[in-house]
């Protein structure tokens, strides 16, 4: 395959070429009756389904994943093809991308960019400032598993299903009289992929399996009934490929033989077939990359082999459904969604499917749970799927917005967990990029540009016209304040303090005042992707940068305020802040994007940066800045609605924000075409990039609820094309859970459940009108003022719900289900190890059937090479995920090792870590709870 890097893509592009690297649109005609399958309605419409295998095209493949390994499941009758991903195989290793010539060029680089020199500022940049290596690494493919049947010929009834609601590929046919079915899911819980493969006839299953892969590899047998992949990913940018993984294949049957020699595995004659496939990786950090990637895969295969596959399927069902689900969403259905998937997308133009829009929603929840949870890597430019060497721009993380935007639904959509691996990613960049801001600017803090990658780079790359921007940290930085408005974690905010802090810092200490306007600008930088003359993109103060840094600015105040630190610092930032330029209308009535009223050099570029103030910053708000809410407007009228997959999804947000429901759900439905979206649901830029999806499911949210203007706005932009809905779960600021129940466009009903005490703001059309307010957890009805027409304001309570309904209507108790709180447990102290170590357990976090924990390793006077924990739980609860570690569990006994996690502990150190389980009864804290260490 042909490299085809973020630069090489652009560079084609630019010279008229593009074209000849994109897929061109698919099609799919519609099949005479069809109805969907009993799987599909049994799961609500909530899958993907197919009647045809997706033969050798990977855009028809299905994707499955538990965060850390990912699966592309084709359900080909004659070869099964499965994909493999494990998310820390990256090309190359750990590198230090300072430039350390920056520093003493850039005042220079700075009086070109002010005096108007703006390509021979590039020139400078591209000589000077450059990051070594210049590009950044790829992230890469494991390889594929293939379990070969034989011939295909004959095969009828033949189905292939995604089901959302229990994150499994099914894959279903008849051939020679005997009923064949597929199973295959990725279980977080023991952290394996599982293929169950049965037949309703004995004896009927005959395979042999065998590993493939790009990389440089070699098979093995190490046992009779397991075949192992053992690689190092590739070289690149001239940096040694050095992450080793080891990919192994377990099959056990249930009559028939199974035997493994030569790097094949043979099953003859079974009945029924479960296949485990563990992959282990030697990354440990950005740093090093000496882990037991051998000990990590052999260990986890070893303790899913004594799981029995419906234990293995219930651990994996009680993990996944925890998170999934939280949010439930009706538009609706036609009998469009009675056609094929394929067809669906194909058709959708010319269709009334509301229910498509619940699909795609749904999907975006789907593919962040499957590819983003504690302790992995963040969702990159493709999640965790990658099938290449050399993806399109490398499939890494592109922060000017494509990473921000994988996570906007992460938090309205209930998905808070999911979030927690971009922080950890922030601490990373906050060390790497501390290093760039002393070596290029001379400065403190920290600082990340467009891109990074597994190895956190954080200096310019791909060349000063794309990759001279100064904010990509900044922008990250801002999340962690947001996280905090939705989840109240003081814990989490204070942890993660002094990264927004740092961030902060490098822009006190590097922003410059503007020569005539005496503002505060960053320079060099630009707006993303954009030139604003002929090949020059480079400049001072544009419009994202200022408004970004309002936003980080604020956050860092707010942030030390509620923490009680750096007063000083506070007022610095805050000065700071209110010397940043204004966002301005300019002469065409649109939101300029330069401190400059110059016109683009593409009016219908994908990035509308300088619309960050509207989405997903709250500077631009129809009510509180009228005149640029107007000109946010004039700014997407402008720009027009087409634009590459991503483009479009964020522009569905931003017409959500500026409430106006036709227009996102037209946007919406521009998404929604063979150009647009893949067979399999995936957004194309094209080619693939995952942003698309979860733009989407973002702005699907936001067209029904809104809390960035300090209140609850209730279906503020509903769609005349979705009269009669309902949705649950969705979460906005202040920590509050929200259900709607609406029809003929209104709402006839409201819930909202607080996490906090506090002072709750609802807009809505229906206070406009008769309405009932009760507190459900007493009945009683609660006192409310009224500051606008459409506006009630109450004082409200932790964990009390609050229903408004319309006269005659019947509360459903469904619309804000309380979640099961366990008691906190009183946290329990392991009695001293020999070696004085000991270990500590707490709750510290709930929801409806899971609770969210972490134990702490304390060494002793004597410092310790190694540690095991483990412990007894009295009520049956289940250990589901580990981040940053490996567990097992068998039957209540749990254990936890420190293999792949934290190494030796200094006399009197600590480590911590986190996990999350599945209650069954109260959360009661554990027995036994042991520490042993070498």
């Amino acid at each position: 395959m042909s490299e085809v890097t973020r630069r090489n893509v652009i560079k084609a592009a630019a010279a008229g070429s593009g074209a000849a690297l994109l897929p061109a649109a698919w099609t799919a005609a519609a099949r005479a009756g069809s109805a969907a399958p009993p799987e599909a309605l049994a799961a609500d419409d909530l899958a993907l389904w197919y009647d045809e295998p997706a033969g050798t095209d990977w855009l028809r493949a299905l994707p499955i994943g538990n965060g850390r390994l990912g699966a592309m499941v084709f359900g080909n009758i004659d070869t099964e093809r499965l994909q493999l991903n494990e998310d820390t195989v990256w090309a190359g290793g750990p590198y230090d991308s300072a430039n350390t010539r920056g520093a003493a060029n850039l005042a220079e680089i700075r009086r070109r960019v002010f005096a108007d020199q703006w390509t021979s500022a590039q020139d400078l940049i591209n000589q000077t400032m450059m990051g070594s290596p210049g590009g950044q690494l790829a992230y890469q493919t494991v390889g594929n598993l293939r379990l070969a049947f034989g011939s295909a010929d004959g095969a009828t009834q033949y189905r292939r299903t995604l089901d959302l609601a229990t994150a499994t590929v099914t894959t279903t046919y008849v051939r020679g009289g005997v009923r064949h079915q597929r199973e295959v899911f990725a279980s977080a819980a023991d952290q394996v992929i599982v293929v169950r493969l049965t037949a309703d006839r004995a004896d009927a299953i005959t395979f042999s399996a065998t590993f493939d892969s790009p990389q440089r590899t070699t098979v093995s047998s190490p046992d009779g009934t397991t075949i192992g992949l053992d690689g190092v990913s590739g070289s690149m940018e001239g940096v040694t490929g050095s992450v080793r993984f080891l990919a192994l294949a377990h099959a056990a049957a249930t009559g028939g033989t199974v035997s493994s020699s030569g790097g094949t595995l043979r099953v003859s004659g079974a009945t029924s077939v479960t296949m485990l496939i563990s992959i282990g990786s030697s990354y440990v950090n950005y740093r090093t990359v000496n882990g037991d990637y051998q000990g990590i895969a052999r260990n986890r295969l070893a303790a899913a082999r004594t799981v029995a596959v419906d234990q293995l399927r219930s651990r994996h069902l009680a993990d996944y459904q925890a998170l999934f689900r939280r949010v439930s969403i009706d538009l609706g259905r036609t009998a469009a969604a009675d056609q094929p998937t394929d067809v669906r997308i194909a058709q959708h133009a010319t269709s009334d499917d509301p229910q498509f829009a619940a699909l795609l929603f749904q999907y975006g929840r789907y593919l962040l749970i499957s590819c983003s949870r504690p302790g992995t890597q963040p969702a990159n430019l493709q999640g965790i799927w990658n099938d290449s060497l050399a993806p399109a721009w490398d499939s890494k993380y592109t922060i000017n917005a494509n990473l921000p935007m994988n996570y906007w639904p992460a938090d309205t959509t209930n998905l808070s967990e999911c979030f927690l691996p971009v922080f950890d990613m922030v601490r990373d960049l906050a060390v790497t990029g501390a290093r760039v801001a002393q070596a290029q600017y001379g400065a403190g803090g920290w600082v990340t540009h467009h891109n990074t990658d597994a190895w956190r780079g954080a200096s310019v790359v791909d060349g000063a016209l794309w990759g001279m921007w100064q904010t990509g940290g900044a922008w990250l930085s801002t999340l962690i304040w947001d996280h905090y408005l939705f989840t109240g974690d003081l814990g989490f905010l204070s942890a993660n303090y002094p990264a927004l802090k740092g961030a902060a810092q490098f822009f006190l200490d590097t922003l410059v005042a503007h020569p005539t306007l005496s503002y505060l600008v960053t320079n060099p930088s630009n707006s993303p992707e954009l030139p604003h003359h002929a090949n020059a993109s480079v400049c001072a103060g544009p419009t994202m940068d200022n408004q970004i840094l309002r936003d980080l600015f604020d956050a860092a105040a707010r942030a030390g305020e509620v923490l009680g630190v750096d007063a000083t610092f506070r007022s610095q930032v805050r000065t700071a802040r209110d010397r940043l330029p204004p966002s301005r209308v300019g002469s065409r009535g649109n939101i300029q994007e330069w401190l400059a009223d110059w016109v683009e050099t593409e009016r219908t570029h994908r990035h509308v940066s300088h619309l960050y103030g509207l989405h997903p910053g709250n500077q631009i708000t129809r009510r509180g800045t009228p005149a640029l809410y107007e000109a946010a407007r004039k700014t997407l009228e402008l720009r027009g609605d087409d634009g590459t997959g991503w483009s479009l999804a964020w522009k569905i947000n931003f017409w959500a924000r500026l409430e106006d429901g036709a227009r996102a759900h037209k946007l919406l439905r521009d998404l929604v075409r063979t150009d647009r979206l893949a067979p399999n649901m995936f957004d194309l830029h094209p080619p693939f990039q995952i942003d698309g999806n979860f733009g989407a499911t973002s702005g699907i949210a936001e067209m029904l609820l809104h809390s960035h203007t300090g209140e609850l706005h209730l279906l503020p932009a509903l769609p005349s094309a979705w009269p009669i809905g309902r949705v649950t779960g969705l979460r906005g600021r202040g920590g509050y859970t929200v259900g709607l129940a609406w029809s003929n466009g209104q709402a006839d009903e409201i819930g909202v459940r607080a996490d906090r005490d506090g002072t709750l703001r609802l807009r809505s059309r229906l206070f406009t009108g008769s309405f009932v307010l009760v507190d459900a957890a007493d009945g009683s009805s609660p006192a409310t003022t009224r500051p606008e027409a459409d506006v009630v304001q109450l004082t409200v309570r932790a964990g009390h719900t609050y229903r408004a309904t319309r006269p005659g209507v019947t509360p459903s108790p469904t619309l804000t289900p309380t979640p099961s709180t366990p008691p906190t447990p009183t946290p329990t102290t392991s009695s001293p190890a020999p070696s004085g170590a000991r270990a500590t357990y707490a709750v510290t976090g709930s929801w409806s059937g899971g609770f969210q924990g972490e134990v702490t390793v304390t060494a002793g006077a004597t410092a310790i090479r190694g540690w095991t924990v483990s412990w007894t739980f009295r009520n049956g609860q289940v250990v589901n995920q580990i981040w940053g570690g490996t567990h097992s569990q068998s039957g209540a006994n749990v254990t936890v090792r420190n293999v792949d996690y934290n190494g030796a502990l200094a006399a009197g150190a600590s480590t911590t870590f986190g996990f999350i389980g599945s209650a069954n009864g109260a959360n009661d804290p554990p027995t036994s709870l042991t520490v042993t260490t070498t």
